[in-house]
């Protein structure tokens, strides 16, 4: 079965089951000036905390998270992504910024761009990098 469509297993009772897809997300955040160094610390600890995140990218006052996301179709791994920032916000004290962008596409689009030479570059060196 092509990697485009959710997968099924089927139970001992004979039920199909969903399995999770993979999802790659680039969240797109921005907001007020902050220090850079605040912002770096910050994104480090969101990849502590958020042991998918696979890079981050930064400068005073914008970042771009790149990460890939287990979900049973787009719709919750853009609702996952969508409550990453807020739900991190306080325990890993990050900038008080707004989602201003949100890509959720799935394995198989994200290596047919990489393979055509366009789409977002594979995430590498991974961790958290300035703009």
């Amino acid at each position: 079965m092509g990697e485009t469509r959710a997968l099924t297993s089927v139970t001992g009772g004979g039920d199909a089951v969903e399995v999770s897809r993979l999802w790659h997300i680039t969240l797109s955040v921005s907001g007020a000036e902050a220090p850079l160094a605040e912002v770096r610390r910050a994104l480090e600890q969101l990849a502590h905390d958020h042991p998918f995140l696979l890079t981050s990218r930064y400068a005073h006052d914008h970042a771009e998270i790149r990460y890939w996301e287990e979900a049973r179709d787009l719709h919750d791994a853009a609702a996952v992504a969508l409550r990453l920032w807020g739900e991190h916000r306080s325990t890993a004290r990050l900038p008080p910024w707004e989602i201003v962008g949100l890509e959720v596409i799935d394995r198989e689009t994200y290596h047919q761009r990489i393979a055509e030479g366009y789409g977002p570059l594979p995430a590498t060196p991974v961790g958290v990098h300035p703009f």
